[in-house]
Parts: structure tokens; C-alpha cells; sequence
């Protein structure tokens, strides 16, 4: 059976990502925020980037007013109760996510699934503050959310295979591919990635420059974009508090967070959002010159 009807509960980058592809894919989406002023700010930025897509020749006007229609802001999660999947994409501490889903369990009807856009805390202990746990699982898209085709599909020990497979089917029913994770710190993608640009950071801090950093990965790894403005572009305080669950989680000192990123955060430098931190960047998130 189709899951046609869900709740975004958090309207921030992700949040905002999710409802607009999920409504793009023609399904009826609820987001949820705690001020109507945030639940506007959400929806501007979806027909700002729907708007630009009409503008490329992406989609026509009609496929976006059919996506904007498929899309119903409200304040309060009281407006979740008919929702047969609800996605939680709040910010990323465990606590935060624990409460906010003691508080889903209370209002999701009895059958829905609660998903967590979790990019690695543990399943396992985020189900645990409900009352059904085998119906939690972890569903993480990747920024930006409707040009990015994967998504981590991560249940818990004891999350029924019937929410695993539904999800793995919802997944593709929204234009994303799939792949299964076990619930442990990082899942795959951070896992993997996360450690290396940490130690990207390493290089920086040892002396080279972020330029010949960025452009080694590039050029002899074939990488896209280079790990010292991947840093800038995530946001360093997310890649640190990332860092630090793997290096808690295993508590394997490979996973140790370079010293070099704590400064970085400390100083309150997080990359392009802040307008510094490996490089500047203009008030449009352009690359100027490194910063160090």
C-alpha cells in the first residue's frame, strides 16, 4: 500500500527539501513548524526554487502549482494525527529528537510510521522514547534534498521488516534511490565521508593550503568538489557535531575531531553560512580567496 499522506515536522533547509519533493512527486504533504512566521519562511524558500525550476525549463507552471497544491503548512503537531508517515527533521541532538518524538508517538495515529531524517544518531535510542518502536526507522535524504538521489533507509534492531519495506518502496515513489544501513554512528555515507574530510583538515592544520587540498581530491580522486569547501558548504559546527558521534559512538580515536575544526566552530565560523571559514564567500555564497 502507497504512503500518500505525510507530515514534515521541521521546516528548516531539510525540512523544506523534503516537503517540496515529496509534493513534486504528487504526494499530499503536511509541514509542520512552531510559529507561523517559520512555517511562511519555509514556504517561500519552496516557491523560490520552484519558481527557478519554471524559469530553467525544469517543470512547467501547471507540474508547480500541483506541487505548491500537494502542500498544507500548519503550527502545532496536533496536525500530524492523519498523516501515514510522519518525517522528523529537527536539529541534529538526540535529546531534541527524543523529545519531539515522545510527542509524535502522542498525536500519529496508531499505524503511522515516524521517520527520522537523522544523518547518524542512533534508531535505536530515538525509538525508545515511543510507545512503538518497531515502527521508527530512519529515512536520510542528502542536501540539497530535491537534487539528491539517495536516501539512507536505517531501521533499528527491533523496527518491523513491514516499515523497512514500505519505506525502501516510498523511497523510489518519491524519485530516490534506496540503500539499507545498519544503525550504527555515521550509517554509510558519513561514515565514510566524514573521516575523510576530517582528516582534509588535518592537512590544512599541518600546513598546506586548502586550495592544493581541495584540488589533490579533485584532480586524483576524480572527487566533484574538494573536501575543504565540502566542509564549508555542510557547515563546519554540523560537520564537528557529526565528527564527534562517530568518535563517541565508537569510541575509536580515528574518529578524533581535528583541533583545527573546533577552533573553526568556536571562533563562530561555520563555512558559507556565516561567510567564513576555510575560504570567504560573498553575501550569494560564492568562493572568494581561503581565509587561511
Amino acid at each position: 500500500m502507497s504512503i500518500n499522506n505525510l507530515a514534515v515536522v521541521g521546516g528548516g533547509l531539510m525540512g523544506a527539501g523534503i516537503t517540496q519533493n515529496a509534493a513534486e512527486s504528487g504526494k499530499k504533504v503536511t509541514l509542520v513548524e512552531v510559529s507561523e512566521e517559520l512555517g511562511d519562511q519555509s514556504i517561500q524558500s519552496i516557491k523560490k526554487r520552484l519558481n527557478r525550476n519554471v524559469e530553467k525549463g525544469r517543470m512547467s507552471e501547471t507540474e508547480k502549482e500541483q506541487a505548491l497544491n500537494n502542500i498544507s503548512v500548519k503550527v502545532g503537531l496536533e496536525n500530524i494525527a492523519q498523516a501515514d508517515l510522519v518525517i522528523e527533521a529537527v536539529p541534529e541532538e538526540l535529546e531534541i529528537k527524543k523529545k519531539v518524538f515522545r510527542q509524535l508517538d502522542e498525536y500519529a495515529k496508531k499505524d503511522a510510521i515516524i521517520a527520522s531524517n537523522t544523518s547518524g544518531l542512533s534508531i535505536a535510542a530515538i525509538g525508545a522514547a515511543t510507545k512503538r518502536p518497531e515502527q521508527v526507522i530512519g529515512f536520510h535524504f542528502f542536501y540539497p534534498v530535491p537534487l539528491m538521489k539517495l536516501i539512507e533507509v536505517t531501521p533499528s534492531i527491533i523496527t518491523a521488516e513491514e516499515i523497512v519495506n514500505k519505506m525502501h518502496a516510498f523511497a523510489e515513489e518519491i524519485n530516490k534511490t534506496p540503500v539499507h544501513c545498519n544503525d550504527y554512528p555515521g550509517f554509510l555515507v558519513n561514515r565514510l565521508l566524514i573521516p575523510m574530510v576530517n582528516e582534509a583538515v588535518y592537512c590544512v592544520m599541518e600546513g598546506s593550503s586548502p586550495e592544493d587540498v581541495d584540488q589533490a581530491m579533485q584532480l586524483g580522486a576524480n572527487h566533484k568538489m574538494g573536501p575543504i569547501t565540502l566542509a564549508d558548504f555542510v557547515g563546519l559546527e554540523v560537520l564537528l557535531a557529526t565528527m564527534e558521534g562517530l568518535y563517541n559512538g565508537f569510541s575509536d580515536s580515528k574518529y578524533r575531531p581535528c583541533p583545527l575544526l573546533k577552533k573553526l566552530v568556536e571562533s563562530g565560523n561555520y563555512g558559507v553560512k556565516t561567510g567564513r571559514g576555510f575560504y570567504y564567500y560573498d553575501e550569494n555564497g560564492q568562493q572568494l580567496n581561503a581565509a587561511l
